[in-house]
């Protein structure tokens, strides 16, 4: 680590082994400029998921903080860095941990870190942290502390830690979330990154393994519904909604259907990996190429709570799958560099247009084509999956590259536009997904119409589709027009052929994405408060939707369900008394959830 990434970082000392720690007394403060951060709707988060040391080849957050103008432009509303918490080695993705409270000097000092939040903030863009809390490697403390030198695992006593894992895929040392020592030490840490350094939530690694029922290799009965898992992770959400309201937390779950739908209606987020049906779809395998499950209707999900995505850290790239195993038919060929480019922008017209919340993977918009195993002499080897890769900020000089940016920020920013927020928050969706010629629409309605089509096969073909009204629509990514008569229409479309007709004339009205207003004007309070007997709850409701009011023991505990159902937007009164409550003396939360938020109202009874 350079003085230029770190300065005046201290030697390490001699004669010494294992981790050395270092106390500053009278350390800088960072003082923030923004200082009441409005987070985007989770609902039409578009999360950019990086790796700072694979994004920029100074690897710090001084450096990290110059490209912001470039994924505001692009649409971004928030950022999701792969770990950062301190971890084994510096050549890693972050998911080896061994201590949670500080960042990895990898990249910078902490007050570089916080200014870089700070920007974020200042440019509408929330920070979310993807943490590793399902378990911890050999340097942690808390391993070491209690550890069975003769079995080479955690101790029988070790409070935080299973000494055999419960799970497959299990990595480092799995922790036990039924411990109320490890609920503790979770509910610090998420208390220390949102409070101390003001970020606006987290991507949990490997959530599904949060979990005491022993599965031991069989993947099936992991995944299938575990009532003690969705306690652990209701528990944990209602934490970090306690430490920090509003804030995301987003499981990397899989698991079961009905499990992930009731995390979804609690309010968590969900990634849904949909790289293999887009991979297969960009390159021209029609049969196996059907994303419909990326839509969080067809799984039968009540919220739009499913963060979709085409490529992430995990994944092989798109652009690298398309050009090695790429599908041809005569002179069309998706191997071909300018065909697979245009293949990328194919299937950002049905992506993005699909609503809910959508995640990009570093460089996905200019098309990045080294494969996740590549290694540094230029071969491709499994070994080499989280080697430092390229790093080719060069593409977006390339006029063709620079070409999928353009689609994939069009795209995103009408998802802002505000005739069109609202459908691609929860609008009404239509689609035929399984053939070569696909469709999809979107609506608002009955006044805001998106009509997608494409040829995903890569010989010419032709398609029926019924356009919601008839009259001129509109091509948003080119302006031309079309003529829609209301009842079936026959579409011919050359391979890779793809249109986004919306029926509302926006030109050169799309601009950078503001804060999505929805969470806007949200209050809550209490008076009097401290209360004595009869007191009154007061909601102000930015929209109409269903809204909960429970209340909660110090300890998050849910003590009654005061309100529950539709309200209208606007202001609601809600007379109680705390003796009808039954509860006693001390210090009380209400946690009233709407269809986009939850906020965490503090109350003492005296």
């Amino acid at each position: 680590i350079t003085a230029a990434t770190y300065p005046g970082l201290k030697p390490y000392p001699a004669g010494q082994t294992g981790i050395v720690s270092i106390l500053q007394t009278a350390a800088p403060t960072y003082n923030w400029s923004v200082q009441n951060f409005t987070k985007p709707d989770k609902r039409g988060l578009i999360i950019y998921e990086l790796l700072l040391r694979d994004f920029v080849a100074a690897h710090d957050w001084k450096t990290l903080k110059d490209t912001l103008s470039y994924l505001k432009t692009l649409g971004v509303n928030a950022i999701e860095l792969l770990p950062f918490n301190e971890f084994e080695g510096n050549l890693s993705w972050g998911y080896n941990p061994d201590f949670y409270f500080a960042p990895d000097k990898y990249y910078g000092p902490k007050n570089d870190l916080k200014r870089f939040i700070d920007s974020c903030h200042k440019n509408g863009i929330a920070v979310i942290m993807d943490i590793a809390l399902n378990h911890s490697f050999g340097l942690s403390p808390m391993v070491q502390l209690y550890f069975d030198g003769t079995n080479n695992r955690p101790a029988a006593n070790n409070p935080w830690y299973n000494p055999i894992e419960k799970h497959p895929f299990n990595v480092g040392y799995d922790f036990n979330h039924e411990s109320l020592d490890t609920r503790y030490f979770t509910s610090r840490v998420v208390e220390h990154w949102l409070q101390e350094y003001k970020i606006d939530g987290f991507r949990f690694d490997l959530s599904k393994g949060f979990t005491q029922t022993n599965t031991g290799a069989n993947v099936d009965a992991w995944g299938k519904y575990d009532a003690s898992r969705i306690a652990i992770w209701k528990r944990y959400y209602d934490t970090v909604q306690l430490k920090a309201p509003g804030s995301y937390a987003i499981l990397e779950h899989f698991a079961e259907n009905a499990e992930e739908k009731e995390l979804s209606d609690y309010g968590m987020l969900l990634w849904g990996n949909m790289s293999y049906n887009y991979q297969e779809a960009a390159m021209g395998y029609v049969p196996t190429s059907n994303f419909e499950g990326g839509i969080y209707s067809v799984r039968g999900w009540k919220e739009p709570h499913l963060v979709t995505y085409m490529e992430s850290h995990d994944e092989e790239r798109l652009m690298y799958k398309t050009l090695q195993f790429g599908n041809a038919s005569g002179s069309y060929n998706t191997k071909e560099l300018g065909t697979a480019l245009k293949r990328m922008e194919l299937n950002a017209a049905f992506f993005f247009t699909i609503p809910g919340p959508k995640m990009v993977w570093q460089f996905g918009e200019l098309g990045y084509d080294y494969s996740i195993n590549y290694c540094a002499d230029g071969t491709v080897n499994n070994n080499c999956r989280v080697d430092p890769k390229p790093i080719r900020w060069d593409y977006a000089a390339d006029q063709r590259r620079k070409q999928v940016y353009n689609v994939y920020s069009k795209l995103i920013n009408l998802r802002f536009n505000k005739w069109y927020k609202n459908a691609f928050l929860t609008g009404s969706i239509e689609r035929s997904l399984g053939g070569g010629f696909k469709w999809l629409k979107v609506s608002s309605g009955d006044t805001s119409h998106l009509v997608a089509v494409g040829n995903f096969d890569v010989t010419a073909t032709s398609g029926s589709i019924t356009f919601p009204k008839g009259g001129t629509w509109y091509n948003y990514l080119t302006g031309a027009t079309f003529a829609a008569t209301g009842a079936q229409q026959t579409i011919s479309l050359q391979p890779g052929e793809y249109h986004v007709y919306i029926n509302r004339n926006l030109a050169d009205t799309i601009t950078a994405p503001p804060q999505l207003p929805a969470a806007l004007g949200f209050t809550a309070k209490a008076f009097p408060n401290p209360v004595r007997a009869g007191f009154t709850l007061e909601l102000q409701l930015p929209q109409a939707g269903e809204t909960s009011v429970v209340l909660l023991s110090a300890t998050g505990q849910a003590i009654a369900t005061i309100s529950k159902g539709e309200r209208n937007a606007g202001k609601h009164t809600i007379p109680l008394n705390r003796h009808s409550l039954g509860v006693a003396a001390g210090m009380y939360f209400f946690k009233i959830t709407t269809a986009t938020e939850t906020r965490i109202l503090k109350v003492t009874f005296q």
